[in-house]
Parts: structure tokens; sequence; C-alpha cells
């Protein structure tokens, strides 16, 4: 038997990631921080933000740094308090947790989801290609953009506007790490697909049928 979560998105797991840079091309420009958020399905049905992983991650040899875009994320790369780790090690981090849950829901692919996903996606897949990581747990091109999911939810494609419309306080002089963003857009995520669910009703596979008759009436 599926569990719920898998059977709601056809056998992927949504993993909210979301990173800091030093520019905007993923095959040049530094990746500085990654946060990923598990989503997770509460005994309710509903989906909810699970565990959180971060890492701060040492610019790789080589790397380019966009003054512009480091003075917008305020992070300084070698600053000593950072605790960075390289890219490969940082990824394992990240990725080992994913792997877990996978295995535990019965899902058979992680999905990213991201504020404009395309961005996040495309610098967890150079930061992978240059680790030599040959089992990366992301889809390798589909994603869920919550840029796009909150445009037709509250006609806001800005993180910080849609998060407002959506009810979810957002503090300004947090934005911009990526814990913070991540953790911000998995709630997003979570209330978009809990609204619709609960307007719509969910798109149930007979696997997520019978795992709700189950509960509700026993086997």
């Amino acid at each position: 038997m599926k569990h719920r979560i898998a059977a709601r998105f056809r056998g992927f797991l949504p993993v909210v990631v979301d990173v800091e840079t030093g520019g905007f091309n993923a095959k040049t420009d530094a990746l500085l921080e990654i946060a990923a958020v598990i989503i997770t399905m509460n005994d309710s049905g509903e989906l909810v933000p699970g565990e959180t992983i971060a890492c701060h991650v040492e610019p790789f040899p080589g790397a380019r740094m966009d003054e512009s875009s480091l003075a917008f994320t305020g992070i300084d790369p070698y600053h000593p308090f950072r605790l960075a780790v390289p890219e490969r090690e940082a990824l394992s981090q990240v990725f080992k947790p994913i792997r877990r849950a996978l295995k535990d829901t019965g899902c058979s692919r992680a999905i990213l989801v991201g504020h404009n996903a395309f961005f996040d996606l495309g610098f967890v897949k150079a930061a992978a290609d240059r680790s030599d990581m040959r089992h990366n747990p992301f889809h390798s091109f589909s994603a869920f953009d919550t840029a796009t999911l909150a445009g037709l939810a509250y006609g806001q494609t800005v993180l910080s506007r849609a998060a407002q419309a959506a009810g979810i306080d957002w503090d300004n002089n947090e934005a911009h790490s990526a814990i913070y963003d991540a953790e911000r857009t998995a709630e997003l995520f979570c209330k978009v697909v809990n609204q619709w669910d609960s307007a719509v009703g969910k798109p149930l596979s007979p696997q997520l049928e019978l795992a709700e008759h189950i509960e509700r009436d026993g086997p």
C-alpha cells in the first residue's frame, strides 16, 4: 500500500528547495546556500512542511560571484562563521534524508518545488554534475513552481507578496536566506494545494481511495 502522499502526486514526493547563489548561471556561478523542506501529509490528508535540511556551501573552484548578487543576499562567501562545506558534502547532507523519505513513503522520485523552480533545479543539477553524484533523487526536469501556483491562487508571483496574500507571516529582514525562503515557500505550496483539495477535492487515485477507505472504515 502506498503512503497517501505518494498516491496524491502519482509517486512523486514534493521537496521544497531554495538556493542562494553568486549569480544566475548555474554552470559558472557559485552555489552558496541550499535548503530543502520535505513535504509530508498529516492524518487529515493535508500537506504540511516537514523536516528542513540546510547547508552553507563553499564556492566551487573557479566559481564566478557577481558583486550585485552578493550584495542582494548579504552573503560573504568566505566568512569563517559560515561553516560552509564543499558542494558534494552539502548535497550529500541534503539528499540523504530525501532518499530516506522516499523509502518511507513509497515514492519513486522527489519532485522539486521552488519559487521560480527552474532556477533552483538548475543549480542543484549543475552542482550534482560537478560533484559526479549519479543518484540525484530529484526528477531531472519536472518541478512544481509556486510562482505559477500563487499567480493562479492569489494573483501574486513575487514570493513576499504571495506569502502575505496567503496569510503567511513575512519578515523582510529574514528574506533571501535559503532556510527562510524555503520554509515560507513550503507553507505557500501546502496552502495552495490544501485550499484546492478542500474546494475541489483531491484527484483520488485508486491507491489513495483504498487507503482513505481503510483509515475510515477499517480493512
